[in-house]
């Protein structure tokens, strides 16, 4: 206690050395630790001085007199606050001087996990908002930790964190997204980083397992004008309505009146349907989300078949 009295007496108030002859030099200068790992430091000084020793709540080894050299050796860091200083004394004059480890403990993740969108675990509906959480349990330090979202291999929004708590907490991220028929079938994950000054330093980053998404759609025709179709006597020619939409469309044809009862029979639960007499067709495709109808025009021509699109 004394000594530490003494240190507080001849050190500036910058926190440098008081007699610029002394010099320590701390290896690594800072050190990142994982709780319960061991840590290892060195402090040595190449200037004249009486001894070197660390003042440490964990490792401390008292002033050890002739030697320029020191290690602080912890065998496994058990707390989360941990700050060692090195100190050493001039032979000349007995002056001191002190050099601190700037020491952080961390604890990764004991799991990262996703939440159901909010309002059930059932499908999103395109359209409707949506609360998604990232569940981070039991990480330190909360100001190092960063949550990076991925839809596929692409982030699209990152949360850090401000809060100074160096023990271990629960944290959660949350994103709000509105569901688009482009999400759906994509995976949707987070990931769990804690980042450090050091590059090297950093421990690699914990993921949640991901959820591919599910986004209930209404109907879409994949030619969505009407269209009219030039059929030549005596041929027949495909009408194509196929449609995108989640569930996956069903279809409904209406044929004009009068046609023949073997091309009502035919492909009428499809997207394509095979005629051979001229009128107008309608066809329907329809979910759970809603239904959208098409029409052809088919004009019967003796000459080459022509396909036209034009608009109702």
């Amino acid at each position: 206690m004394f000594f530490l009295l003494v240190l507080s007496g001849i050190l500036a108030c910058t926190g440098n050395v008081a007699d610029a002859s002394c010099e320590l030099k701390v290896t690594p200068p800072r050190v990142v630790v994982r709780y319960g790992s061991p840590l290892l430091a060195t402090c040595s000084s190449t200037s004249d001085i009486e001894g070197v020793g660390w003042e440490s709540s964990y490792g401390g080894t008292g002033l050890i007199k002739d030697v320029s050299s020191l290690a602080l050796n912890i065998s496994s860091v058990e707390t989360w606050e941990l700050e060692p200083q090195c100190y050493a004394s001039l032979r000349s004059d007995g002056s001191q001087c002190l050099e601190k480890l700037p020491v952080t403990v961390y604890k990764l993740p004991k799991s990262v996990s996703l939440s159901q969108p909010s309002g059930g675990g059932g499908p999103m509906v395109e359209g409707q908002q949506y609360k998604i959480n990232c569940y981070i349990a039991n990480v330190a330090p909360r100001k190092n930790l960063s949550v990076n979202w991925y839809k596929g291999n692409t982030i699209f929004q990152i949360d850090r964190f401000r809060e100074a708590s160096l023990s271990p907490d629960d944290i959660s991220s949350e994103i709000s997204i509105t569901a688009h028929r482009n999400d759906s079938g994509a995976d949707l994950w987070c990931e769990a980083k804690l980042t450090f000054k050091s590059v090297e330093q950093n421990p690699p980053p914990m993921c949640s397992q991901s959820k591919k998404l599910n986004v209930l759609y209404p109907t879409t025709f994949h030619a969505p004008s009407n269209e009219t179709v030039e059929l030549i006597a005596g041929e027949t020619t495909s009408l194509n309505c196929a449609a995108m939409g989640n569930p996956t469309p069903v279809y409904r044809w209406g044929f004009p009146e009068p046609t023949q009862d073997t091309n009502k029979q035919r492909d009428i639960g499809g997207p394509v349907l095979t005629v051979r007499d001229p009128g107008t067709y309608s066809c329907t495709a329809s979910n759970s989300q809603g239904s959208s109808t098409k029409y052809f025009s088919v004009v019967q021509t003796s000459g080459q078949l022509m396909l036209l699109v034009v608009s109702y």
